[in-house]
């Protein structure tokens, strides 16, 4: 790199924080059998939101990914957006 050039600073994208009710689930509570829960913790296009966005510990945020699967593999909740019915 020649003298006297700057690099471009990257600007983070700032995400809304998930709202504090969804912050206090406790990790009994997260399971298969509620898909209702679980698409709070996933987008528009079914896809699961990071801890950053969720604000949950990482074992609880492991714990959510294995139960989506189930809940998907088992069909109560689509695996995108494409396979809703309307």
């Amino acid at each position: 790199m020649a003298k006297g050039k700057k690099q471009k600073q990257k600007r983070k994208e700032v995400r809304p924080k998930a709202d504090a009710a969804l912050k206090k689930i406790k990790l009994m509570e997260i399971t298969y059998k509620n898909p209702s829960l679980l698409l709070k913790f996933m987008s528009s296009r079914f896809k699961v939101l990071p801890s950053s966005i969720t604000g949950i510990s990482a074992k609880a945020q492991r714990k959510l990914q294995n139960e989506i699967k189930k809940a998907r593999f088992l069909a109560m909740i689509p695996f995108t957006d494409r396979h809703t019915l309307s």
